[in-house]
């Protein structure tokens, strides 16, 4: 690796490529869920939506481990949409360090 990559650096050189690409990007978004009508802040926040369909969660660890699966999967059902993506750039190969996880079935 050229640098050592932080959470915070990953997440803006890679929302700035997506939209560079024409993509929309919503970044630090805050995950509400609803209850008796009623908006309650979880505490949690998604590192990024992806053109309002897609979930990203960047991180730049040493391993991921299942409580990172679990956290992309818990936002999935926050917020009722399909798919995300966990990704890893703490890695010499990025190919080996991508995620798709699905909530539900996709529908095409």
């Amino acid at each position: 690796m050229l640098f050592a990559p932080t959470d915070f650096s990953d997440k803006k050189v890679l929302a700035y490529e997506l939209e560079n690409n024409g993509l929309n990007v919503r970044t630090q978004v805050p995950m509400n869920l609803k209850f008796k009508d009623v908006i309650i802040d979880s505490g949690f926040i998604a590192d990024m939506i992806v053109e309002g369909k897609i979930i990203v969660e960047v991180k730049a660890i040493t391993e991921i481990v299942n409580i990172h699966h679990q956290q992309l999967l818990t936002y999935l059902k926050l917020t009722n949409l399909k798919l995300g993506i966990l990704v890893n750039f703490n890695t010499n190969y990025i190919s080996k360090s991508i995620f798709r996880k699905i909530n539900g079935k996709l529908e095409y």
